[in-house]
């Protein structure tokens, strides 16, 4: 017997692996149209929200399209069916279709965009080539007599201390000697007042969330058998995210420009578009950088990284003609944008499989193969003159 997934629950899959916190601050992502409420057993994924999309999921039955474009990316002031995302809107509720879209998002998650699109090009050792900045956390340092040791470990994970990626409960130790001299009015839980006192000690740290540390100081008070507990919040610098925009790798063997010109060919939907090269065709090519969809911002991130060759798409010639005017710069392989982006829906569908049967439920996915590429067609040049 299987449990019925509703729109929330696969809401909150899509959100673990692709936070919206990671999303770009221009961007439009989560659920578009639909009820978190309703009850989801087919999904078609999608790169683009447009009408052979819709035709698709009606077609097959979905209750979800998932895409990876937003549909309403700008303001919006109307969603009258007399423009055509409006029209759209109107039909997916019509249809009882949500849409859900995981756009920049997807692009930086591992396991996203640009890792699918890596994981195609065999790179091994992906990282981001721009990674996001990790989440700023504090080391809490605090001494405690060793019979509270644990129970106070336990309260500070209750309050939110000790998380690190999938891991709770998150702690170093080690065991020494606290000494004191209780005075005044001093009320000590150990020891006399006047008298120097000797304790064995367990000196615990554990990180915790800068939005934490009030919740955590409090809890240590609570739960610490001191009248004063000795303790110190330290900022850490965040370290580098896993997160980030592109990845960059290493092929097992090194190859031409034109063997992973040919390579990308070969992996990537067929398009109108089809493949270009900007660079020596014959150059060895170990380390390769991509970033699925428009990738003209990372020109200088790329050469910076030291890639022999950039894979992405909808590079202009002003930006790649300067890029490859550098010495040692990196050959370029422009792709179609909907090519370049669409490896990541294979890797989606069986995120949200396993997600769904981890809960104890079980939905349909299929993957929308239809080109949804606005260049339909490309006619070769009869002009043997070279006149421009």
């Amino acid at each position: 017997m299987h449990t019925t997934l509703t729109l929330q629950d696969l809401i909150q899959s899509l959100e673990r692996r692709y936070p919206p916190s990671t999303a770009q601050g221009w961007d439009a992502v989560g659920l578009a149209v639909g009820d978190p409420r309703a009850p989801i057993g087919r999904v078609l994924l999608a790169v683009d929200p447009v009408d052979a999309v819709v035709d698709e999921a009606v077609e097959c039955g979905a209750d979800l399209i998932i895409t990876h474009h937003p549909l309403l990316l700008r303001g919006v002031h109307s969603v009258a069916t007399t423009t055509p995302k409006g029209a759209l809107v109107h039909r997916l509720i019509r249809s009882g279709i949500a849409l859900y879209v995981a756009h920049t998002n997807a692009d930086a998650a591992a396991g996203g965009v640009n890792e699918a699109l890596a994981d195609l090009l065999g790179l091994t050792g992906a990282r981001p080539l721009q990674p996001l900045p990790g989440a700023d956390l504090d080391l809490l340092i605090s001494y405690v007599p060793t019979p509270q040791a644990t129970s106070v470990r336990q309260a500070l994970g209750a309050a939110g201390a000790g998380q690190v990626g999938e891991y709770t409960g998150c702690a170093w130790s080690v065991t020494g000697t606290g000494e004191f001299t209780p005075v005044g009015a001093a009320n000590p839980t150990i020891g006399t007042v006047g008298q120097h006192e000797r304790v064995e000690e367990v000196r615990l740290e554990m990180v915790l969330p800068p939005s934490r540390r009030s919740v955590v100081v409090e809890a240590l008070r609570r739960a610490h058998p001191y009248e004063e507990p000795a303790f110190s919040l330290v900022p850490t610098a965040a370290p580098p995210s896993p997160a980030g925009m592109g990845r960059i790798g290493e092929l097992a063997d090194p190859i031409t420009v034109r063997d992973l010109a040919e390579r990308v060919a070969d992996a990537l939907p067929a398009t109108a578009h089809g493949v270009r090269v900007g660079g020596d065709l014959d150059a060895t090519v170990r380390t390769v950088a991509v970033c699925g969809g428009a990738g003209d911002s990372l020109l200088e991130v790329v050469a910076a990284a030291g890639a022999d060759a950039y894979v992405t798409a909808d590079l202009r010639h002003h930006p790649a003609a300067e890029a490859l005017a550098r010495t040692g710069a990196p050959a370029l392989i422009d792709v179609a944008h909907w090519a370049s982006e669409w490896p990541w829906l294979p890797v989606a569908a069986e995120h949200l499989r396993a997600d769904a049967e981890a809960a104890g439920g079980r939905i349909e996915v299929r993957v929308s193969t239809h080109p949804t590429d606005p260049w339909t067609d490309r006619l070769e040049s009869t002009n043997q003159e070279g006149r421009v």
